[in-house]
């Protein structure tokens, strides 16, 4: 069994409880939705009355994965979680713990003592409603309530929030996108999805027709329809830092028009707009800002071209009045 702590350093290593005791919330974060972000504001709240450290405790990977479940689409990889979390709330260490099978083999009570008491001296806990741990998910709310008055330290469950359509979730985000609603799940998110990866050597096609593009391959996060995609693009240094690089406009699929059909798997390309630099092997964050058509076969690749400068017209009027989110640091999101 392996413990991380996941601070705003990238440090790594076994996570030192605070002097003053915790207050540490519990839960998965994926997305840090609305509704994370009021359990993490209540929580930083009561942690400063009661003079605690407040301590998000997370898991990675995602439990489901673990256990031979098929887990959900992941919404924010965890160094943007991390990122996100301390955003919404600086005051807040978060605290990763590897998610693996001794792990979930502890009873609920060595969880608690081993995690919650000797980790991260524990003076409050706070988690959902629907909180499940331990061996078999054997333990809930009332469980963890009893171990408290026990070994001393208190449990406050926080209610779900959320708005006319329902409660603030992961799972509702998740839906949004795939069914291409991009404005609900920025909504729900407070911010647009993005989609992250590392450049690709690719055809280098798009370079011979005017329009050259960075291909990433491999994409972690939820994807939605495939189309064309006005961005906003950010490159993480290799600090970890994201910086604004470009606007541009994006294909999510699997390029019909130049592949064979069943034989490519999804990509992203994205054409930056002025930008002329060699960005093999970069990192970068592609915000998804608004679905400009469906993906289609084209006649050739002329025909493409002309599609292409229209799109590219159509990305930059949609992205011409969009500026940088100022508590992202020199990141557009």
């Amino acid at each position: 069994m392996e413990y991380f702590a996941a601070a705003a350093s990238g440090q790594g290593g076994r996570a030192a409880a605070g002097p003053r005791g915790s207050l540490v919330i519990i839960g998965n974060f994926d997305g840090v939705h609305l509704g994370h972000q009021a359990l993490l504001a209540d929580a930083a709240l009561d942690a400063e009355r009661r003079g605690l450290e407040p301590v998000a405790l997370t898991f990675a990977p995602h439990p489901a994965s673990v256990l031979g479940r098929t887990p959900p689409a992941t919404l924010t990889a965890l160094p943007r979680k991390i990122e996100l979390i301390q955003r919404v709330q600086p005051t807040i260490r978060v605290d990763a713990v590897t998610f693996d099978r001794a792990f979930a083999a502890q009873t609920p009570e060595e969880f608690v003592r081993r995690v919650l008491l000797d980790r991260l001296a524990a003076r409050v806990v706070l988690v959902g409603a629907n909180f499940r741990f331990g061996r078999g998910r054997a333990g809930d709310f009332t469980t963890l309530g009893r171990l408290g008055e026990d070994l001393g330290f208190e449990t406050r469950s926080h209610p779900l929030v959320g708005d006319a359509e329902g409660a603030w979730s992961s799972t509702r985000v998740r839906a949004a996108l795939a069914r291409g609603d991009l404005e609900s799940a920025e909504r729900m998110l407070s911010r647009p999805h993005m989609l992250s990866g590392v450049v690709a050597q690719g055809a280098r096609r798009g370079r011979t027709i005017g329009f050259p593009t960075c291909n990433i391959d491999e994409i972690d996060e939820a994807l939605p329809p495939f189309g064309v995609y006005a961005t906003l693009v950010d490159r993480v240094t290799s600090s970890g830092r994201a910086i604004a690089l470009a606007r541009g406009v994006a294909n999510l699929g699997v390029r019909p028009t130049v592949e064979a059909s069943g034989q490519a798997r999804p990509n992203l390309e994205v054409h930056l707009f002025d930008v002329d630099e060699d960005l093999y092997g970069a990192a970068l964050r592609v915000h998804l800002i608004a679905r400009l058509r469906e993906e289609r076969r084209f006649s050739g690749l002329p025909e493409l071209k002309a599609q292409i400068a229209r799109d590219a017209e159509a990305a930059r009027a949609r992205l011409a009045s969009i500026s940088a989110d100022p508590a992202a640091e020199g990141a557009f999101r």
